[in-house]
This record gives structure tokens, sequence and C-alpha cells, in this order.
């Protein structure tokens, strides 16, 4: 994912003309945290793990980022995400930089006593390279309210009162409303404004999508009740479809008793994967990175990609998905939603002062469209797809940034 991450960053830096030494400056982590941690669990037995922390850039504010709980979690996957995390945050224009970490355990094997120990004893050892005004972590896979909570708890202990120093934390504890349903939400809006460009409406369309946890569940919701119809739906365990579209609050009903769309007797059954290559108008990747490949994306029929997952386009076949006149609306654009209600969470927790759920929308509307429009015109500016427009974008911001902090005599053409 890494060199994903830096291929896409380079077909950019081409556009803009950066040297390698810029490139270079641009791409490499600001600090990169290792900790060593051990618990005993509930049995008494020792455990030991692997916590990370990448900070990628602070040029545009604290640092931002979540924290996955998954046994691949290592330092490469953390600085790919943390990398993509700058770009992300400098699209849709709020002021954080971009970060990312997590632990390398399963969270399904372990009790929430154990969990709630390996994340307080994250805390304490990283204590002193997070905080409100330094890197602000989120959830991430694996990872929820709950733990943020903690996290708050922890980090309050040595420092006073700080609830702004994560963000995602359950709404009654400083959290902010409109969080939980702030990425699928996003990925809505960056939906009816690719639509927008070839004339049509979410009413216009058919829709499957990859994933049914927090981010397709409620991309899937807001997509129907916009008009849309959508036809199939998979996951890890399974799939679902139905032509005349899908019952999606049965469904999200199902999903949330039964941990998975399979079985749902609302529509036929399939193989989870089959959503990928649907016979749909739009196709929203919402699970996990690396699922469209060479081998699969000239199956793909949809004619739009939103990209409601990190990473889930390789570059490979973001080529073959461009070469056929697919939209694909990126990560770094279509799930910023999250980051930017996590902004709004983290500005009310300074300010302490709470936002109504009718503002957060509505803010958070204005930052989607704005962001959109925004990679739209560079598109249109460069003649270049969207992806490489949202990088490049995304590099001016960062880049201007960075240069303003400094008395650089060398001329960059940002």
């Amino acid at each position: 994912m890494l060199d994903a991450s830096h291929r896409y960053f380079h077909a950019a830096a081409d556009v803009l003309g950066l040297s390698t030494k810029v490139r270079e400056i641009l791409l490499s982590p600001f600090r990169v945290v290792k900790v060593d941690l051990v618990i005993e669990d509930d049995e008494g037995k020792l455990h030991h793990n692997t916590g990370y922390r990448v900070q990628h850039n602070a040029a545009r504010g604290p640092m931002k980022g979540g924290l996955r709980y998954h046994p691949t979690v290592d330092e490469d996957h953390a600085t790919a995400l943390a990398n993509l995390m700058t770009w992300k945050t400098a699209v849709v224009d709020v002021p954080f930089g971009g970060a990312k970490g997590g632990i390398d355990c399963d969270p399904e094997t372990m009790t929430r006593a154990e969990l709630d120990a390996l994340t307080r004893q994250f805390v304490a050892q990283t204590k002193d390279v997070i905080g409100p005004t330094l890197d602000v972590p989120a959830p991430d896979v694996n990872t929820n309210a709950d733990v943020m909570a903690w996290i708050m708890d922890e980090y309050s202990k040595y420092q006073g009162f700080s609830p702004a120093v994560v963000t995602g934390k359950p709404e009654h504890l400083f959290g902010s409303a409109g969080r939980e349903e702030a990425t699928g939400l996003g990925v809505t809006i960056a939906l009816r404004e690719a639509l927008a460009l070839e004339q049509k409406t979410i009413a216009d369309v058919t829709v499957a999508l990859q994933g049914f946890g927090n981010v397709g569940r409620h991309a899937a919701r807001l997509i129907a009740e916009s008009g849309g119809r959508v036809v199939a739906v998979g996951d890890h365990l399974g799939g679902v479809a139905n032509a005349e579209g899908l019952d999606v609050a049965q469904l999200s009903g199902w999903a949330l008793e039964h941990r998975t769309v399979a079985g749902f007797p609302g529509g036929d059954p399939i193989e989870g994967s089959e959503v990928l290559t649907w016979g749909a108008d739009v196709l929203v990747p919402a699970a996990i990175e690396d699922v469209l490949t060479e081998d699969n994306a000239r199956d793909v029929r949809a004619r739009i990609v939103v990209e409601g997952a990190n990473g889930p386009t390789t570059p490979a076949a973001d080529a073959i998905l461009r070469e056929r006149g697919v939209l694909v609306v990126p990560d770094i654009l279509a799930n910023a939603g999250g980051v930017t209600v996590s902004y709004f969470e983290w500005a009310q927790n300074v300010q302490q002062f709470r936002w109504e759920l009718e503002r957060v929308h509505a803010e958070l509307e204005k930052a989607m469209t704005r962001a959109f429009a925004s990679v739209r015109d560079v598109a249109r500016e460069k003649s270049i797809d969207l992806r490489t427009a949202a990088f490049v974008l995304a590099i001016r911001r960062v880049g201007k940034a960075a240069l303003a902090r400094r008395n650089v005599r060398e001329k960059i053409a940002l």
C-alpha cells in the first residue's frame, strides 16, 4: 500500500514538476514511534504486542489520523495511511496534517478488559507525542467510540482534562453529533457531485457496495433515502442482491444482529466479492484496501467508482479503469467526511461549545461540496483524472504551508 500511495503522489508531482528533493521532503514522515506493549490477560498470562504511530506532516496543523487494532498493523502500513491522511486533510481543507497508527493485536480474541489495558498502556507510552495541538487520533479498523473514551481518560490523567486529544468519542463524553454517519454522508455527497458532472442524480442510478460496516451501512441508507437503488451488498462472509433494490433498513437490522449481510432473506445470496463486478451503475468499495486489482478491473461494470475505503484500488487497476472511461472519485476526497467531522468535534472540544446536528450536517455539506468543486476545477485545468487532481491540490496546499513556515530561497513551483 505504501508503494501505491507513493505512485499516486509521484503522478501528481510530475504534473507540478517537483524536484526529487522536494518530493523526498514531502513524502518523509516527521516522526515514527514504535512501542513495546506487555499486558496480563484475564487469566494472568503475559501478552506482547507492538504499537505504532507514524506522524507524517504537521505543516497545516496538528496531525490527525486513525488508530487500528489488527494483526497486520506494521510500520509500512501505518506510514502509507499517514501519508494519505496528509493529503486527505489538505483536499478537504481542514487545518490538520496526517498521522496513522495502531496495535498489532486481534480484538476478536481479547476481552474488553484486555483491550482497555492494552489501550491505556499505548497511551502511557505515546502521551508525549500526542495531544490536542500535536496529534489527534481517531477510530479506525476495530476501534470505536469506547476505545477513544479510554484514550481520553488515560491521557487526561497525565495532562488534565483533555477531550480534544481524540475524536470519535461517545456523544455523551464530548463527542460530536453526526460523527458516526459522517464518512457515509461524505461518500453520498461525493457521489451526488460526481453524478452532477453527467447531469444525473442519485435517484437515476443503481448502486453496489462492498462492505457494510459503519461507512457502507450509512452510505447505503443515505443513497436509498435519496432515491437510489442499492442492488447488491457484500462483506467478507457473503453477499446479497436484489435487482428491484434491497430494503436497506431491514438489511441494516439484519447485519447488526448477525454481523454480516450473508443470509439476509430480502434478496438472492451471492459471493461477497461478486459486488465488485456487479451490474450496477455505481460501485462503492467501502471495506478494505487493494480490492480492485489488475485481475478484476476489466470486469468492473460500474461507470462510477466512489472509494469509501482507504486505498481500495491498486495503481494497475486505477490505470485500467481510467483507460476504460470509468470515473473514479478517490478515497482522499470521497471518504473525507469522517476527518471533516472529526475536525468539527475537535473544534467543539477546544471551544467547549457543542454544535447541533443540523449545523454539523450543514458544515459537512459545505466542506465536501467545496472540496469536490476544487478537485474538479484542477482536473479541468490540467486535463487530468480526479485522483491525480486531488493529489495536485493537496500537494499545493501542503507545500505552500511548509514553505511559508521556512525561509526557503530555492524557487519551488506549486
